[in-house]
């Protein structure tokens, strides 16, 4: 199948991570789904611009957002330049379509008083476990890190005499992230903890070699998981705000406006976040213009 093809394509050609490529072949079969009951059409040689514009409108009509709309669209040109590529059509009907307007919305982020607060007056508990929860939020604030680079940084990405953490991103590129003499103590004083209470558990070890272990573990000594980092986040950080959306991406937003915010160059938070392009980075400046605004008004006598 054609779809199957595209898949393995950006699976293991292109790298994307396992949840693009998930979203995509959602995508694609929500698509071949409409093609098939709307006009009996199951070759993709067969398509038109108008048939791609009807789905849009049924999307639309269904109320699905315009960024969720925009989103399939890309799939759907990612889909045609594959096609293209591989001499399977020989017309670009994306060419033709329009993408809906969406609003900008500003990255949420908490306030450095709150983060300031998260840490000095939130108690994490005692053991192991509170050691692990409050280097998950430290770590997040203090990097910027997506949450699968977090999940999946052994102990031998850290660099102690460097004071750097090597972080494997997007498409496979890694990048160095510095951190300071404070948040290495943190580090150590976690894996002086977690090899004690590895060694002292009475469950079955985690499998590997001292040299290949995972930085950050479970209760049961495995490798954390996703949902395992959204809840301890989630926990920890809805006792400073009253964000409606929590998340570990929350931290990588209030690192990037907080560095912008205490006069950061653009172009190294644009490094330290991992970015591909200046304009993924530049979101992050509306909110210092934000805060910009709200200080005239408080502070000029004319605002």
């Amino acid at each position: 199948m054609v779809q199957g093809k595209f898949i393995d394509y950006i699976q293991y050609e292109k790298r994307y991570s396992p949840h693009t490529v998930s979203a995509y072949r959602t995508d694609l079969d929500q698509f071949y789904s409409f093609l098939k009951i709307q006009y009996n059409i199951t070759d993709i040689r067969d398509v038109t611009h108008p048939m791609i514009r009807s789905w849009l409108v049924l999307l639309m009509q269904e109320k699905i957002s315009p960024r969720s709309v925009n989103r399939k669209l890309t799939t759907l040109k990612s889909f045609y330049k594959f096609l293209l590529k591989e001499g399977l059509v020989s017309i670009n009907q994306m060419r033709k379509i329009i993408s809906p307007r969406t609003s900008k919305k500003l990255p949420s982020f908490v306030e450095k008083e709150k983060m300031a607060m998260l840490f000095e007056k939130i108690n994490f508990g005692e053991g192991f476990p509170a050691l692990r929860d409050r280097l998950i939020l430290e770590i997040l604030y203090a990097t910027g890190m997506r949450l699968s680079e977090l999940i999946n940084l052994k102990e031998t990405d850290i660099d102690f005499h460097q004071s750097t953490l090597k972080v494997l991103g997007k498409r496979n590129k890694e990048r160095l992230i510095p951190f300071s003499n404070k948040f290495a103590d943190l580090l150590k004083t976690y894996l002086n903890g977690k090899k004690s209470y590895l060694e002292n558990a009475e469950f079955p070890k985690p499998p590997g070699t001292p040299d290949d272990l995972w930085l950050l573990v479970t209760d049961n000594g495995k490798k954390a998981y996703p949902r395992f980092i959204y809840r301890t986040v989630t926990k920890y950080l809805s006792q400073v705000t009253t964000l409606q959306k929590i998340s570990p991406h929350v931290l990588r937003h209030t690192f990037a406006t907080h560095l912008l915010n205490n006069g950061a160059e653009l172009n190294a938070v644009k490094e330290l976040l991992g970015h591909a392009n200046l304009s993924a980075t530049q979101v992050y400046t509306h909110n210092t213009i934000e805060k910009l605004k709200t200080i005239y008004k408080q502070a000029h006598p004319k605002a």
